[in-house]
């Protein structure tokens, strides 16, 4: 099997998967909270800080690095621009 069949049947696999899920948010919850508490780790890795204050750093945090997931695919795309075809 090559690559690109091996990945569309993944895409259809995981298309069959979700329209067959009611509850997106329920499905999804235990990755949600994993990738949330990350970042309070990061912030307090020895949770002394209020729950308040750590929610807030930590949403600053994880703030912090979806704006650099951004700017490296915005990178990416612009150098994927550059290469001759």
């Amino acid at each position: 099997m090559t690559p690109a069949q091996r990945s569309r049947r993944a895409r259809i696999a995981a298309h069959a998967s979700w329209a067959k899920t009611v509850d997106r948010t329920a499905r999804t919850a235990a990755g949600t909270k994993a990738f949330c508490d990350r970042f309070e780790r990061q912030v307090d890795p020895d949770g002394l800080l209020p729950a308040d204050v750590r929610e807030r750093m930590a949403r600053h945090a994880r703030t912090a690095y979806m704006l650099q997931l951004a700017e490296r695919s915005a990178k990416a795309r612009r150098a994927r621009r550059r290469q001759p075809r």
